[in-house]
């Protein structure tokens, strides 16, 4: 379930904002941190039909006690319309930044994505945000 979506206002050059969501289903629920991270990766595409797990920089680490394994990718974003759009939206020149913490009432997603510039001026208050964590 979306708990809140923030609207990212466009950086300079940029003819659309970026948006920043984020999902808690409970305890248990939502989908391993593999599977999310797969999602999330492919839904971009490279040119050439690389791979974009080849592109994509995936990390994991602990904050505040909380284990955070954040993704970093980019391409052509194909996630844009959400599993019940009748088609999909190509986004060329987009990036995500992704963050799946592991809390313990049950993980929080993270998910941020846009045009790369936009995601690229806000990664700053992105990782200030993922800093913030606490387990209370």
């Amino acid at each position: 379930m979306r708990a809140a979506t923030y609207e990212i206002p466009a950086a300079p050059g940029d003819k659309e904002g970026g948006e920043c969501g984020v999902f808690y289903f409970g305890p248990g629920q939502g989908g391993t941190v593999e599977d999310n991270v797969n999602r999330w990766v492919d839904q971009f595409e490279q040119p050439g039909g690389k791979p974009s797990r080849q592109s994509a920089q995936i990390h994991t680490q602990t904050i505040n006690g909380l284990r955070v394994t954040t993704v970093d990718a980019s391409g052509i974003y194909t996630g844009a319309g959400g599993p019940m759009a009748q088609q999909v939206i190509r986004k060329p020149g987009y990036r995500l930044l992704g963050a799946i913490v592991e809390a313990p009432q049950g993980p929080v997603f993270f998910k941020f994505t846009g045009p790369a510039k936009t995601v690229a001026a806000n990664q700053g208050a992105f990782q200030a945000m993922l800093k913030s964590l606490s387990r209370s």
